[in-house]
């Protein structure tokens, strides 16, 4: 009987210091490491716009937003893992040299084809874990529309905002933000499908 190959699995402070050097964004699941995907215009123009709407209203806040290049640190109960959000809004940021931050309050991911299934599920369930957080909003990018899992007394809720003139409420960085503004200048396209020979 042969034996299974032992997985070699990456030290936390192996992976943070690779980080810092590698022109590639890599995710950590508990020692094992995984290059992220490049995103269309239409990913970067909605991510953007979030990052803008929440700089114009947290400007001079204890809340400051953060964009894709910010690592958020989930500590489960037997691992680590390490996840680049779209933005997240952070009120007791790490120290400033860290390269994460363990505290969000606000995490956004924008949907696509290629990242729905991880977003909605296995980051999805690991972000709730966060005890900070206090609202995790996913973002569709063919039509206007949110969808919000905000924490309650008995546990997190599913919130569905539509349509341009909705507007997605963060009460727990005390403002609104409109669709219109998520979707300024967007023009919804439905993503192409992916080549199986490049699949």
């Amino acid at each position: 009987m042969s034996r299974a190959k032992k997985l070699n699995l990456v030290a936390v402070e192996d992976y943070l210091a690779g980080e810092l050097l590698s022109p590639v964004k890599h995710e950590y699941l508990g020692g094992v490491v995984y290059a992220m995907a490049g995103a269309r215009n239409l990913h970067n123009a909605i991510a953007t716009n979030i990052i803008g709407g929440l700089h114009a209203r947290l400007r001079g806040q204890p809340c400051r937003p953060f964009n894709s290049d910010t690592k958020i640190r989930v500590q489960l109960p037997t691992h680590f893992r390490f996840y680049y959000p779209d933005a997240s809004v952070v009120c007791r940021p790490n120290p400033p040299t860290d390269s994460y931050q363990d505290e969000p309050v606000v995490l956004f991911e924008v949907l696509s084809r290629r990242t729905r299934r991880i977003d909605e599920g296995e980051k999805k369930d690991a972000y709730l874990t966060i005890p900070s957080l206090g609202v995790y909003v996913l973002i569709e990018q063919d039509t206007a529309a949110v969808v919000a899992f905000r924490r309650t007394e008995g546990g997190f809720v599913r919130e569905v905002y539509q349509g341009i003139d909705a507007v997605l409420p963060l009460a727990e960085i005390g403002i609104d933000l409109p669709l219109a503004e998520i979707y300024e200048a967007v023009e919804f396209a439905p993503e192409p499908e992916e080549d199986p020979a490049n699949g």
